[in-house]
């Protein structure tokens, strides 16, 4: 099966998360790259068809496409619609303001897309106060461009202690515009470690979160919380990090890190410019580290076979250790960690 493959790690990643760009007309207080002037060495067009060339060749599936704000790139859509002349399938995240009738009639015709619309308060004052004065009226007005011109996707909201009792109306917010909510996970990462403390979910209400996920399987996670979801949703997708096993990311100038919220130096796999996908994936050291990691301290808990330790980034920045347990894994938060199956 896939999810016992990827434990392994498979020959090449399914998907790839590419930030395609640095540059950024927002400076969310969150934002896991510290978005806003574009990288001195971003990759140009050729490249990222080279890139694209080596993904195809591979038979990457999907590129998960963000930054940065895609839509600032000039050439973004040449990039988008060679992809799809590749056969790759492309989900781009965008925090919504840029997008106007134009760039959706194009995005209409480009073929397999899907979006992501960055949303994180279900008013302005709650979504402002991360995302920047006047983003919450238009990403709205992007979300109902998108709507009109029947484009799938989803409202992207990440979870803080500002927008956790929000959660509800945000499902029927995004209902409106024929979207299903999606929740991702706070992660101190980049501009993220600054209001860590202030945004970050407490135990309690990570522990709420979990039963409300329990309640409603239409709602969109990704991986982001497999370490505090129910069983019955772990087995509708990947129950463990898939960092190095079916994933990784590539950053603006072409550097390679197992895991888009891991993009340090010691994390650094290798660069395009330099090493081919191939090489990269199979031979570098760092991706060899996380395919063999082993949350030691874990090993008794009865949801170790599932979950493996949680997210290594989170352990990362708030213990410096790779081999340290998610601290926000419910068993963790709760004490249950050795807790015996019954």
């Amino acid at each position: 099966m896939l999810i016992d493959a990827a434990r392994e790690g498979l020959s090449a990643p399914v998907n790839l998360t590419w930030e395609i760009t640095l540059k950024c007309n927002l400076q969310c207080r969150h934002c896991l790259s510290s978005a806003g002037r574009p990288h001195p060495e971003e990759l140009d067009t050729r490249e990222c068809y080279q890139v694209i060339d080596q993904l195809a060749e591979h038979k990457v599936f999907q590129i998960n496409v963000g930054g940065g704000e895609p839509f600032a790139r000039d050439d973004f859509f040449s990039i988008l619609e060679y992809a799809g002349q590749k056969g790759i399938v492309a989900c781009i995240s965008t925090n919504g303001t840029m997008l106007d009738p134009q760039i959706c009639r194009r995005l209409a015709n480009v073929g397999r897309v899907y979006l992501q619309v960055s949303l994180d308060g279900v008013d302005e004052q709650t979504n402002d106060s991360i995302r920047g004065k006047g983003t919450y009226k238009l990403a709205l007005e992007g979300m109902a461009h998108l709507a009109d011109h029947g484009l799938e996707f989803s409202v992207n909201t990440v979870l803080t202690r500002q927008n956790y009792d929000q959660l509800e109306q945000l499902k029927a917010l995004a209902a409106g515009y024929g979207a299903n909510l999606r929740v991702s996970r706070f992660r101190p990462s980049g501009r993220a470690r600054d209001c860590w403390q202030d945004l970050a979910p407490d135990k309690d209400q990570l522990e709420n979160f979990s039963v409300w996920l329990q309640q409603d399987t239409q709602i969109l996670t990704g991986d982001s919380f497999f370490s505090l979801t129910s069983e019955k949703r772990r087995r509708m997708g990947l129950d463990l990090c898939g960092a190095a096993k079916m994933t990784c990311c590539l950053s603006p100038n072409g550097d390679i890190y197992p895991c888009a919220f891991l993009q340090e130096d010691q994390f650094w796999a290798g660069n395009l410019r330099e090493r081919s996908l191939y090489d990269i994936w199979h031979n570098s050291n760092i991706m060899r580290t996380f395919r063999g990691l082993d949350v030691k301290s874990c090993h008794s808990c009865f949801r170790f076979d599932s979950c493996r330790g949680g997210c290594p980034a989170v352990a990362y920045f708030m213990h410096k250790d790779l081999s340290q347990p998610d601290p926000e894994c419910m068993m963790q938060c709760l004490g249950l960690q050795d807790q015996e199956v019954h």
